[in-house]
Protein backbone atom coordinates (compact mmCIF):
# COMPACT_ATOMS: atom_id res chain seq x y z
CA UNK A 1 0.00 0.00 0.00
CA UNK A 2 0.58 3.38 -0.61
CA UNK A 3 2.74 4.96 2.68
CA UNK A 4 2.45 8.94 3.52
CA UNK A 5 6.15 9.21 3.13
CA UNK A 6 5.61 7.73 -0.65
CA UNK A 7 2.75 10.91 -0.97
CA UNK A 8 5.47 13.09 0.28
CA UNK A 9 8.10 11.92 -2.91
CA UNK A 10 5.80 13.46 -5.19
CA UNK A 11 6.47 17.30 -5.98
CA UNK A 12 3.35 18.59 -5.71
CA UNK A 13 2.23 17.02 -2.46
CA UNK A 14 5.46 17.84 -0.72
CA UNK A 15 4.51 20.04 1.65
CA UNK A 16 1.19 18.58 2.52
CA UNK A 17 0.62 18.12 6.27
CA UNK A 18 1.40 15.24 8.04
CA UNK A 19 -2.44 14.31 8.91
CA UNK A 20 -3.04 15.31 5.34
CA UNK A 21 -0.54 12.91 3.85
CA UNK A 22 -1.81 10.54 6.05
CA UNK A 23 -5.78 10.75 5.36
CA UNK A 24 -4.75 10.56 1.42
CA UNK A 25 -2.36 7.30 1.81
CA UNK A 26 -5.70 6.03 3.57
CA UNK A 27 -7.76 6.20 0.21
CA UNK A 28 -5.48 5.77 -2.89
CA UNK A 29 -5.44 3.35 -4.97
CA UNK A 30 -1.68 1.57 -4.96
CA UNK A 31 -1.77 0.40 -8.72
CA UNK A 32 1.46 -2.45 -10.05
CA UNK A 33 1.39 -2.36 -13.52
CA UNK A 34 2.93 -4.41 -16.18
CA UNK A 35 5.39 -3.85 -18.89
CA UNK A 36 2.31 -2.80 -21.49
CA UNK A 37 -0.13 -2.45 -19.01
CA UNK A 38 -2.45 1.32 -19.15
CA UNK A 39 -2.83 3.02 -16.19
CA UNK A 40 -6.02 4.48 -17.67
CA UNK A 41 -8.63 4.03 -20.13
CA UNK A 42 -10.89 5.58 -22.92
CA UNK A 43 -14.38 6.43 -20.35
CA UNK A 44 -12.34 6.13 -17.32
CA UNK A 45 -14.06 8.22 -14.42
CA UNK A 46 -11.75 11.24 -13.45
CA UNK A 47 -8.97 10.79 -11.12
CA UNK A 48 -5.11 11.87 -10.72
CA UNK A 49 -2.44 9.69 -11.22
CA UNK A 50 1.49 9.82 -9.55
CA UNK A 51 3.93 7.75 -11.03
CA UNK A 52 5.91 5.87 -7.75
CA UNK A 53 7.80 3.56 -9.86
CA UNK A 54 9.07 2.71 -13.59
CA UNK A 55 7.90 4.67 -16.41
CA UNK A 56 5.18 5.16 -18.65
CA UNK A 57 4.38 6.39 -22.11
CA UNK A 58 1.79 8.60 -23.36
CA UNK A 59 0.14 6.91 -26.14
CA UNK A 60 -2.25 8.46 -28.69
CA UNK A 61 -3.81 6.21 -31.34
CA UNK A 62 -5.10 7.94 -34.76
CA UNK A 63 -6.53 5.82 -37.28
CA UNK A 64 -5.27 2.92 -35.99
CA UNK A 65 -1.48 4.20 -35.77
CA UNK A 66 0.13 4.42 -32.45
CA UNK A 67 2.57 7.33 -31.40
CA UNK A 68 4.34 8.18 -28.76
CA UNK A 69 4.00 11.33 -27.92
CA UNK A 70 5.26 12.11 -24.22
CA UNK A 71 6.35 9.59 -20.74
CA UNK A 72 5.90 10.21 -17.57
CA UNK A 73 8.73 8.98 -14.73
CA UNK A 74 8.68 8.66 -11.18
CA UNK A 75 7.73 11.48 -9.35
CA UNK A 76 5.38 12.61 -12.60
CA UNK A 77 1.47 13.26 -12.69
CA UNK A 78 -1.23 12.08 -15.36
CA UNK A 79 -4.67 12.64 -15.35
CA UNK A 80 -4.52 16.38 -14.38
CA UNK A 81 -6.54 17.45 -16.83
CA UNK A 82 -9.74 15.85 -16.10
CA UNK A 83 -9.39 16.71 -12.55
CA UNK A 84 -8.77 20.05 -13.04
CA UNK A 85 -11.04 20.75 -16.25
CA UNK A 86 -13.84 18.30 -15.61
CA UNK A 87 -12.68 16.20 -19.10
CA UNK A 88 -12.97 12.83 -19.63
CA UNK A 89 -10.02 10.56 -20.99
CA UNK A 90 -10.36 10.62 -24.72
CA UNK A 91 -10.50 8.15 -27.59
CA UNK A 92 -6.85 7.37 -28.59
CA UNK A 93 -5.08 8.15 -25.43
CA UNK A 94 -3.32 5.71 -22.64
CA UNK A 95 -0.54 5.96 -20.71
CA UNK A 96 1.01 2.31 -21.27
CA UNK A 97 3.73 1.12 -18.96
CA UNK A 98 7.02 0.16 -20.25
CA UNK A 99 8.66 -1.71 -17.84
CA UNK A 100 7.06 -2.73 -14.48
CA UNK A 101 5.60 0.18 -12.85
CA UNK A 102 3.89 1.34 -9.54
CA UNK A 103 1.37 4.57 -9.67
CA UNK A 104 -1.17 6.06 -7.27
CA UNK A 105 -4.53 6.73 -7.46
CA UNK A 106 -6.30 9.40 -5.95
CA UNK A 107 -10.16 9.80 -7.28
CA UNK A 108 -11.82 12.83 -7.60
CA UNK A 109 -13.85 12.97 -4.78
CA UNK A 110 -10.65 12.32 -2.92
CA UNK A 111 -8.42 15.18 -4.71
CA UNK A 112 -11.49 17.61 -4.54
CA UNK A 113 -11.45 17.33 -0.74
CA UNK A 114 -7.52 17.89 -0.89
CA UNK A 115 -7.50 20.67 -3.18
CA UNK A 116 -9.98 22.46 -0.74
CA UNK A 117 -7.81 21.82 2.09
CA UNK A 118 -4.61 22.63 0.73
CA UNK A 119 -5.38 24.97 -2.18
CA UNK A 120 -1.69 24.94 -3.00
CA UNK A 121 -2.15 21.32 -5.09
CA UNK A 122 -4.86 22.59 -6.88
CA UNK A 123 -3.15 25.60 -8.27
CA UNK A 124 0.27 23.29 -8.77
CA UNK A 125 -2.13 20.62 -10.56
CA UNK A 126 -4.06 23.45 -12.35
CA UNK A 127 -0.49 25.17 -13.73
CA UNK A 128 0.32 21.84 -15.08
CA UNK A 129 -2.88 21.31 -16.54
CA UNK A 130 -2.18 24.46 -18.48
CA UNK A 131 1.19 23.26 -19.42
CA UNK A 132 -0.22 20.38 -21.06
CA UNK A 133 -2.95 21.72 -22.65
CA UNK A 134 -0.65 24.41 -24.03
CA UNK A 135 -1.29 27.30 -22.80
CA UNK A 136 -5.54 27.48 -23.54
CA UNK A 137 -6.41 30.55 -21.40
CA UNK A 138 -9.54 30.60 -19.18
CA UNK A 139 -9.89 26.91 -18.33
CA UNK A 140 -8.28 27.24 -14.72
CA UNK A 141 -11.14 29.15 -13.48
CA UNK A 142 -12.55 25.30 -13.09
CA UNK A 143 -9.92 23.86 -11.51
CA UNK A 144 -10.15 21.64 -8.70
CA UNK A 145 -13.66 23.88 -7.52
CA UNK A 146 -14.96 20.86 -5.64
CA UNK A 147 -18.83 19.93 -5.07
CA UNK A 148 -20.15 20.44 -1.98
CA UNK A 149 -20.20 17.67 0.41
CA UNK A 150 -23.67 17.10 1.85
CA UNK A 151 -23.12 15.11 4.53
CA UNK A 152 -19.86 13.91 7.16
CA UNK A 153 -20.25 10.48 8.29
CA UNK A 154 -18.88 9.59 11.43
CA UNK A 155 -18.27 5.92 12.07
CA UNK A 156 -16.42 2.90 12.66
CA UNK A 157 -14.57 0.98 9.67
CA UNK A 158 -15.59 -2.47 10.72
CA UNK A 159 -19.25 -1.48 11.89
CA UNK A 160 -21.91 -2.95 9.64
CA UNK A 161 -24.49 0.29 10.55
CA UNK A 162 -21.66 2.68 9.04
CA UNK A 163 -20.49 0.29 6.22
CA UNK A 164 -24.92 0.40 5.09
CA UNK A 165 -24.55 4.48 5.75
CA UNK A 166 -21.36 4.78 3.44
CA UNK A 167 -22.67 2.31 1.14
CA UNK A 168 -26.24 4.13 0.69
CA UNK A 169 -24.91 7.35 0.33
CA UNK A 170 -22.66 6.54 -2.33
CA UNK A 171 -25.60 4.89 -5.01
CA UNK A 172 -27.71 7.91 -4.33
CA UNK A 173 -25.05 10.21 -5.55
CA UNK A 174 -24.72 12.05 -2.34
CA UNK A 175 -20.82 13.54 -1.75
CA UNK A 176 -20.02 13.06 2.13
CA UNK A 177 -17.19 12.76 4.49
CA UNK A 178 -16.04 9.60 6.40
CA UNK A 179 -14.49 10.31 9.91
CA UNK A 180 -13.32 7.65 12.13
CA UNK A 181 -13.55 8.21 16.13
CA UNK A 182 -10.54 6.28 16.39
CA UNK A 183 -8.42 8.36 14.62
CA UNK A 184 -7.14 11.58 16.25
CA UNK A 185 -7.64 14.35 13.18
CA UNK A 186 -10.74 13.26 12.57
CA UNK A 187 -12.21 13.07 15.91
CA UNK A 188 -11.16 16.57 16.04
CA UNK A 189 -12.91 17.79 13.13
CA UNK A 190 -16.29 16.41 14.26
CA UNK A 191 -16.52 17.71 17.66
CA UNK A 192 -18.05 16.58 20.31
CA UNK A 193 -17.93 12.64 20.18
CA UNK A 194 -21.56 10.63 20.67
CA UNK A 195 -21.20 7.82 22.98
CA UNK A 196 -20.15 4.56 22.08
CA UNK A 197 -23.61 3.30 21.56
CA UNK A 198 -24.21 6.10 19.38
CA UNK A 199 -22.35 5.10 16.00
CA UNK A 200 -22.64 6.16 13.03
CA UNK A 201 -23.54 9.62 13.15
CA UNK A 202 -24.97 11.88 10.35
CA UNK A 203 -24.46 15.68 9.87
CA UNK A 204 -25.57 17.31 7.29
CA UNK A 205 -24.09 20.61 5.45
CA UNK A 206 -27.13 22.33 7.49
CA UNK A 207 -25.31 21.44 10.82
CA UNK A 208 -28.59 19.09 11.69
CA UNK A 209 -26.85 15.55 13.68
CA UNK A 210 -28.63 12.37 13.56
CA UNK A 211 -27.23 9.58 15.62
CA UNK A 212 -27.75 5.57 14.90
CA UNK A 213 -30.29 6.91 11.89
CA UNK A 214 -32.33 4.56 10.11
CA UNK A 215 -31.97 4.64 5.77
CA UNK A 216 -35.30 6.46 5.40
CA UNK A 217 -34.40 8.91 8.00
CA UNK A 218 -30.95 9.55 6.59
CA UNK A 219 -32.97 9.93 2.85
CA UNK A 220 -35.61 12.79 4.61
CA UNK A 221 -32.64 14.54 5.95
CA UNK A 222 -30.81 14.91 2.68
CA UNK A 223 -33.75 15.52 0.60
CA UNK A 224 -33.76 12.24 -1.33
CA UNK A 225 -37.30 11.44 -2.65
CA UNK A 226 -39.11 8.68 -0.64
CA UNK A 227 -42.45 10.05 -0.91
CA UNK A 228 -44.67 10.05 -4.19
CA UNK A 229 -45.95 12.81 -5.88
CA UNK A 230 -49.16 10.95 -7.68
CA UNK A 231 -51.37 8.55 -6.50
CA UNK A 232 -51.93 7.09 -10.15
CA UNK A 233 -49.01 6.56 -12.68
CA UNK A 234 -48.52 5.18 -16.27
CA UNK A 235 -46.27 2.82 -15.41
CA UNK A 236 -44.79 1.53 -11.30
CA UNK A 237 -41.58 -0.02 -11.96
CA UNK A 238 -40.40 -2.24 -8.82
CA UNK A 239 -36.86 -1.70 -7.93
CA UNK A 240 -33.91 -0.20 -9.32
CA UNK A 241 -31.19 -2.01 -10.79
CA UNK A 242 -30.21 -1.85 -14.56
CA UNK A 243 -33.36 -3.24 -15.63
CA UNK A 244 -35.65 -1.28 -13.53
CA UNK A 245 -33.30 2.04 -14.28
CA UNK A 246 -33.47 1.28 -18.18
CA UNK A 247 -37.37 1.01 -17.75
CA UNK A 248 -37.29 4.51 -16.17
CA UNK A 249 -35.36 6.20 -18.65
CA UNK A 250 -37.12 5.00 -21.78
CA UNK A 251 -40.30 5.48 -20.01
CA UNK A 252 -40.02 8.75 -19.05
CA UNK A 253 -38.30 9.70 -22.27
CA UNK A 254 -41.26 8.54 -24.35
CA UNK A 255 -43.89 10.48 -22.10
CA UNK A 256 -45.47 8.15 -19.56
CA UNK A 257 -45.55 9.03 -15.79
CA UNK A 258 -42.83 6.49 -14.48
CA UNK A 259 -42.13 5.98 -11.03
CA UNK A 260 -39.64 3.55 -9.62
CA UNK A 261 -39.81 1.89 -6.17
CA UNK A 262 -36.46 0.61 -4.57
CA UNK A 263 -36.37 -0.52 -0.48
CA UNK A 264 -32.68 -0.06 -0.45
CA UNK A 265 -30.50 2.54 -3.28
CA UNK A 266 -30.63 2.40 -6.83
CA UNK A 267 -27.80 -0.15 -8.29
CA UNK A 268 -29.50 -3.80 -7.48
CA UNK A 269 -26.46 -6.21 -7.32
CA UNK A 270 -25.22 -4.93 -10.55
CA UNK A 271 -24.20 -1.85 -8.20
CA UNK A 272 -22.55 -4.38 -5.92
CA UNK A 273 -20.13 -4.63 -8.90
CA UNK A 274 -16.47 -3.11 -8.40
CA UNK A 275 -16.12 -4.02 -12.02
CA UNK A 276 -18.35 -4.76 -15.10
CA UNK A 277 -16.01 -5.81 -17.90
CA UNK A 278 -18.53 -6.96 -20.97
CA UNK A 279 -20.70 -4.22 -21.07
CA UNK A 280 -21.24 -2.95 -24.70
CA UNK A 281 -19.22 0.58 -25.37
CA UNK A 282 -17.16 0.57 -22.17
CA UNK A 283 -14.10 -1.26 -23.44
CA UNK A 284 -12.18 -0.44 -20.59
CA UNK A 285 -14.80 -1.98 -18.30
CA UNK A 286 -17.34 0.22 -15.77
CA UNK A 287 -17.83 -0.14 -12.22
CA UNK A 288 -21.60 -1.50 -11.15
CA UNK A 289 -21.96 2.13 -8.79
CA UNK A 290 -20.46 4.29 -11.79
CA UNK A 291 -23.13 2.35 -14.48
CA UNK A 292 -26.13 2.98 -11.89
CA UNK A 293 -25.24 6.73 -10.73
CA UNK A 294 -25.44 7.23 -14.68
CA UNK A 295 -28.41 5.58 -15.39
CA UNK A 296 -29.92 7.25 -12.34
CA UNK A 297 -28.72 10.54 -13.31
CA UNK A 298 -30.40 10.20 -16.75
CA UNK A 299 -33.79 8.81 -15.64
CA UNK A 300 -34.31 11.35 -13.28
CA UNK A 301 -33.37 13.96 -15.79
CA UNK A 302 -36.05 12.55 -17.72
CA UNK A 303 -38.55 12.94 -15.24
CA UNK A 304 -38.73 9.48 -13.28
CA UNK A 305 -39.47 9.75 -9.98
CA UNK A 306 -37.12 7.71 -7.67
CA UNK A 307 -38.40 6.26 -4.71
CA UNK A 308 -35.71 4.83 -1.86
CA UNK A 309 -35.96 3.09 1.19
CA UNK A 310 -39.64 2.12 0.40
CA UNK A 311 -40.48 -1.59 0.80
CA UNK A 312 -43.53 -3.08 -0.86
CA UNK A 313 -45.81 -5.49 1.09
CA UNK A 314 -48.26 -6.48 -1.96
CA UNK A 315 -49.69 -5.86 -4.64
CA UNK A 316 -53.60 -6.02 -5.87
CA UNK A 317 -53.13 -7.72 -8.89
CA UNK A 318 -56.78 -7.11 -10.08
CA UNK A 319 -56.43 -3.77 -9.69
CA UNK A 320 -53.26 -2.99 -10.40
CA UNK A 321 -52.33 -1.25 -6.99
CA UNK A 322 -48.84 -0.96 -5.02
CA UNK A 323 -49.35 -0.90 -1.73
CA UNK A 324 -45.93 1.00 0.02
CA UNK A 325 -45.06 0.19 3.84
CA UNK A 326 -46.37 2.93 5.46
CA UNK A 327 -50.00 2.99 3.88
CA UNK A 328 -49.46 4.50 0.92
CA UNK A 329 -51.10 3.13 -2.40
CA UNK A 330 -49.93 3.34 -6.33
CA UNK A 331 -51.90 2.74 -8.65
CA UNK A 332 -49.95 1.74 -12.18
CA UNK A 333 -51.66 1.61 -15.50
CA UNK A 334 -49.29 -0.90 -16.17
CA UNK A 335 -46.37 -2.55 -13.42
CA UNK A 336 -43.04 -3.83 -13.76
CA UNK A 337 -41.04 -6.42 -12.11
CA UNK A 338 -37.47 -5.17 -12.13
CA UNK A 339 -36.81 -6.63 -8.15
CA UNK A 340 -33.63 -8.58 -9.19
CA UNK A 341 -31.72 -11.35 -6.89
CA UNK A 342 -30.69 -11.39 -3.54
CA UNK A 343 -27.26 -12.65 -2.79
CA UNK A 344 -27.39 -16.29 -1.69
CA UNK A 345 -26.52 -16.70 1.90
CA UNK A 346 -23.69 -18.90 3.56
CA UNK A 347 -24.97 -20.97 6.64
CA UNK A 348 -21.28 -21.16 8.43
CA UNK A 349 -20.26 -20.81 11.72
CA UNK A 350 -19.64 -16.80 12.34
CA UNK A 351 -20.94 -15.95 9.53
CA UNK A 352 -24.60 -14.28 10.36
CA UNK A 353 -23.19 -12.82 13.55
CA UNK A 354 -20.35 -11.21 11.58
CA UNK A 355 -22.45 -10.17 8.50
CA UNK A 356 -21.75 -6.55 7.65
CA UNK A 357 -18.96 -6.25 10.08
CA UNK A 358 -15.75 -7.50 7.80
CA UNK A 359 -18.08 -10.12 5.71
CA UNK A 360 -20.26 -8.71 3.04
CA UNK A 361 -22.04 -10.53 0.10
CA UNK A 362 -20.69 -8.57 -3.33
CA UNK A 363 -17.95 -5.67 -3.13
CA UNK A 364 -19.23 -2.42 -4.20
CA UNK A 365 -16.38 0.19 -5.29
CA UNK A 366 -17.10 2.24 -2.00
CA UNK A 367 -15.79 -1.12 0.41
CA UNK A 368 -12.12 0.05 -1.08
CA UNK A 369 -11.26 1.86 1.69
CA UNK A 370 -12.21 -0.40 4.12
CA UNK A 371 -9.34 -3.12 2.79
CA UNK A 372 -6.56 -0.25 3.15
CA UNK A 373 -3.41 -2.50 3.54
CA UNK A 374 -5.00 -5.58 4.88
CA UNK A 375 -4.94 -9.82 4.01
CA UNK A 376 -9.03 -10.39 2.93
CA UNK A 377 -10.22 -13.54 0.97
CA UNK A 378 -12.68 -13.95 -1.18
CA UNK A 379 -15.00 -17.09 -1.64
CA UNK A 380 -16.21 -17.91 -5.15
CA UNK A 381 -14.98 -18.10 -8.79
CA UNK A 382 -17.23 -16.49 -10.97
CA UNK A 383 -16.52 -13.34 -12.88
CA UNK A 384 -18.14 -11.30 -10.26
CA UNK A 385 -15.57 -12.69 -7.66
CA UNK A 386 -12.64 -12.37 -10.41
CA UNK A 387 -13.81 -8.57 -10.97
CA UNK A 388 -13.29 -8.05 -7.35
CA UNK A 389 -10.06 -9.81 -6.70
CA UNK A 390 -8.76 -7.17 -9.78
CA UNK A 391 -10.14 -3.99 -8.15
CA UNK A 392 -9.13 -4.92 -4.28
CA UNK A 393 -5.68 -5.71 -5.03
CA UNK A 394 -4.97 -1.94 -5.66
CA UNK A 395 -5.75 -1.46 -1.84
CA UNK A 396 -5.30 -4.47 0.15
CA UNK A 397 -1.74 -5.79 1.04
CA UNK A 398 -3.46 -9.60 -0.23
CA UNK A 399 -6.60 -11.04 -1.97
CA UNK A 400 -6.59 -14.63 -1.86
CA UNK A 401 -9.65 -16.20 -3.79
CA UNK A 402 -10.55 -19.29 -2.10
CA UNK A 403 -12.55 -21.35 -4.35
CA UNK A 404 -14.13 -25.60 -4.18
CA UNK A 405 -12.85 -26.97 -7.76
CA UNK A 406 -9.64 -27.67 -9.13
CA UNK A 407 -9.21 -24.72 -11.99
CA UNK A 408 -11.01 -21.30 -12.18
CA UNK A 409 -11.48 -21.65 -16.18
CA UNK A 410 -14.65 -23.69 -15.49
CA UNK A 411 -16.38 -20.40 -13.88
CA UNK A 412 -14.31 -17.66 -14.80
CA UNK A 413 -14.46 -15.90 -18.54
CA UNK A 414 -10.62 -16.32 -19.99
CA UNK A 415 -9.46 -12.53 -20.12
CA UNK A 416 -9.89 -12.53 -15.89
CA UNK A 417 -8.07 -15.80 -15.51
CA UNK A 418 -5.42 -14.27 -17.84
CA UNK A 419 -5.29 -11.00 -15.92
CA UNK A 420 -4.88 -12.14 -12.33
CA UNK A 421 -1.50 -13.28 -12.22
CA UNK A 422 -0.29 -9.71 -13.34
CA UNK A 423 -1.20 -8.92 -9.98
CA UNK A 424 1.54 -10.29 -7.52
CA UNK A 425 -0.56 -10.07 -4.47
CA UNK A 426 -3.47 -12.13 -6.28
CA UNK A 427 -3.48 -15.75 -4.78
CA UNK A 428 -5.45 -18.41 -5.09
CA UNK A 429 -6.63 -21.51 -3.25
CA UNK A 430 -8.19 -24.74 -4.54
CA UNK A 431 -10.49 -27.02 -3.26
CA UNK A 432 -10.41 -25.22 -0.29
CA UNK A 433 -13.70 -24.67 2.00
CA UNK A 434 -14.21 -21.90 4.93
CA UNK A 435 -15.59 -23.82 7.66
CA UNK A 436 -16.14 -20.85 10.38
CA UNK A 437 -15.29 -16.98 11.00
CA UNK A 438 -14.02 -15.44 14.52
CA UNK A 439 -14.10 -12.12 15.68
CA UNK A 440 -15.25 -10.18 18.64
CA UNK A 441 -16.84 -7.16 17.43
CA UNK A 442 -15.79 -7.29 13.32
CA UNK A 443 -14.17 -10.48 11.32
CA UNK A 444 -10.83 -11.54 12.50
CA UNK A 445 -9.96 -15.05 11.54
CA UNK A 446 -11.48 -17.59 9.33
CA UNK A 447 -10.87 -21.29 9.45
CA UNK A 448 -10.61 -23.47 6.74
CA UNK A 449 -10.01 -26.57 5.11
CA UNK A 450 -7.98 -27.69 2.47
CA UNK A 451 -9.40 -30.42 0.40
CA UNK A 452 -5.78 -31.89 -0.86
CA UNK A 453 -4.34 -32.00 2.40
CA UNK A 454 -7.24 -32.52 4.26
CA UNK A 455 -5.98 -30.25 6.86
CA UNK A 456 -7.52 -27.61 8.34
CA UNK A 457 -5.82 -23.68 9.22
CA UNK A 458 -6.77 -20.71 10.76
CA UNK A 459 -5.68 -17.29 8.77
CA UNK A 460 -6.11 -13.66 9.65
CA UNK A 461 -8.29 -11.94 7.65
CA UNK A 462 -9.59 -8.39 7.21
CA UNK A 463 -12.14 -8.46 5.31
CA UNK A 464 -14.35 -11.58 3.73
CA UNK A 465 -16.44 -11.22 0.10
CA UNK A 466 -18.72 -13.74 -0.84
CA UNK A 467 -20.03 -14.45 -4.25
CA UNK A 468 -21.71 -17.63 -4.51
CA UNK A 469 -24.64 -16.69 -6.60
CA UNK A 470 -28.27 -14.86 -6.08
CA UNK A 471 -31.76 -16.48 -5.32
CA UNK A 472 -35.20 -14.82 -6.61
CA UNK A 473 -36.84 -12.73 -3.60
CA UNK A 474 -40.37 -13.40 -5.26
CA UNK A 475 -42.56 -14.91 -2.01
CA UNK A 476 -43.93 -11.14 -1.45
CA UNK A 477 -46.25 -11.43 -5.03
CA UNK A 478 -49.44 -12.09 -5.29
CA UNK A 479 -50.44 -15.81 -6.45
CA UNK A 480 -51.80 -14.69 -9.44
CA UNK A 481 -48.38 -14.11 -10.77
CA UNK A 482 -46.97 -17.66 -12.05
CA UNK A 483 -43.55 -18.64 -10.83
CA UNK A 484 -41.10 -21.51 -11.72
CA UNK A 485 -39.94 -23.98 -9.32
CA UNK A 486 -37.17 -21.80 -8.04
CA UNK A 487 -39.34 -18.53 -7.44
CA UNK A 488 -38.43 -16.68 -10.78
CA UNK A 489 -41.38 -15.16 -12.80
CA UNK A 490 -42.42 -16.77 -15.60
CA UNK A 491 -43.52 -14.20 -18.79
CA UNK A 492 -44.79 -14.93 -22.52
CA UNK A 493 -44.56 -18.78 -23.82
CA UNK A 494 -43.69 -19.92 -20.64
CA UNK A 495 -47.15 -18.69 -18.89
CA UNK A 496 -49.33 -19.96 -21.88
CA UNK A 497 -47.34 -23.29 -21.48
CA UNK A 498 -47.64 -23.50 -18.19
CA UNK A 499 -51.30 -22.70 -18.19
CA UNK A 500 -51.58 -19.52 -16.66
CA UNK A 501 -52.53 -17.23 -19.43
CA UNK A 502 -55.94 -15.72 -18.87
CA UNK A 503 -56.65 -14.22 -22.63
CA UNK A 504 -57.38 -14.89 -26.38
CA UNK A 505 -53.96 -13.02 -27.38
CA UNK A 506 -50.90 -14.27 -26.64
CA UNK A 507 -49.22 -12.56 -23.52
CA UNK A 508 -46.21 -10.25 -25.00
CA UNK A 509 -42.80 -11.87 -24.37
CA UNK A 510 -42.19 -10.08 -20.93
CA UNK A 511 -45.67 -10.05 -19.74
CA UNK A 512 -46.72 -12.27 -16.58
CA UNK A 513 -49.53 -14.07 -16.18
CA UNK A 514 -51.23 -11.23 -15.10
CA UNK A 515 -52.04 -9.17 -18.45
CA UNK A 516 -50.35 -5.58 -17.82
CA UNK A 517 -47.62 -6.68 -15.60
CA UNK A 518 -44.36 -7.31 -16.86
CA UNK A 519 -41.21 -8.77 -15.62
CA UNK A 520 -37.25 -7.44 -16.59
CA UNK A 521 -34.20 -8.83 -15.43
CA UNK A 522 -32.95 -11.07 -13.10
CA UNK A 523 -36.23 -11.91 -11.31
CA UNK A 524 -36.99 -13.37 -14.48
CA UNK A 525 -36.99 -16.61 -15.87
CA UNK A 526 -34.92 -16.65 -18.13
CA UNK A 527 -31.51 -18.16 -18.80
CA UNK A 528 -29.41 -15.04 -19.58
CA UNK A 529 -28.45 -13.63 -16.23
CA UNK A 530 -26.20 -10.28 -17.96
CA UNK A 531 -26.05 -7.10 -17.14
CA UNK A 532 -26.53 -5.68 -20.66
CA UNK A 533 -29.21 -8.67 -20.78
CA UNK A 534 -31.40 -6.65 -17.78
CA UNK A 535 -30.74 -3.58 -19.78
CA UNK A 536 -32.18 -4.55 -22.95
CA UNK A 537 -34.93 -6.29 -21.18
CA UNK A 538 -36.07 -2.81 -19.52
CA UNK A 539 -36.29 -1.03 -22.62
CA UNK A 540 -38.58 -3.71 -24.54
CA UNK A 541 -40.83 -3.33 -21.05
CA UNK A 542 -41.50 -0.05 -22.09
CA UNK A 543 -42.20 -1.09 -25.49
CA UNK A 544 -44.98 -3.74 -24.58
CA UNK A 545 -46.40 -1.36 -21.96
CA UNK A 546 -47.09 0.96 -25.07
CA UNK A 547 -48.83 -1.72 -26.61
CA UNK A 548 -50.92 -2.56 -23.82
CA UNK A 549 -52.21 1.09 -23.49
CA UNK A 550 -53.27 1.13 -26.48
CA UNK A 551 -55.09 -1.78 -26.31
CA UNK A 552 -56.58 -0.63 -22.91
CA UNK A 553 -57.09 2.91 -23.74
Amino acid sequence: MVTAEEIGQIQVFADLEPDERERLARVVADISLTPGESAVHEGDAQALFAVLEGRLQVIRRVDGVENVVGERKPGDLLGEMTVAFGLVYPAGLSFRAVEAARVFRIDLADYEELAAAAPQVAERVGALANYRLGGARGLQARAAVPSPIRAIVLGHSGDAACMELRRFLDRNQIRFRWLQPDVPVDAEQWGALPDDGDYPAIRAANGKTVVRPQLRRVAELLDIPTEPEAAEYDTVIVGAGPAGLAAAVYGASEGLRTIVVEREAPGGQAGTSSRIENYLGFPAGVSGDELSSRALRQARRLGAEILVTRSITRIDAATRQVHLDGGDVLRGRTIILACGVSWRQLEIEGFERLAGKGILYGAARSEAPTTHGLDIHIIGAGNSAGQAAMFFSAHARSVTILYRGDTLEKSMSRYLVDQLPTRPNIHVRYRTEVLAAHGDTALEEIDVHDGATDETSRLESGGLFIFIGADAETAWLPPEIALDQKGYVLTGPDVRDAGRWPLDRDAYLLETSVPGIFACGDVRFSPVKRVAAAVGEGSMAIAFVHQYLRENA
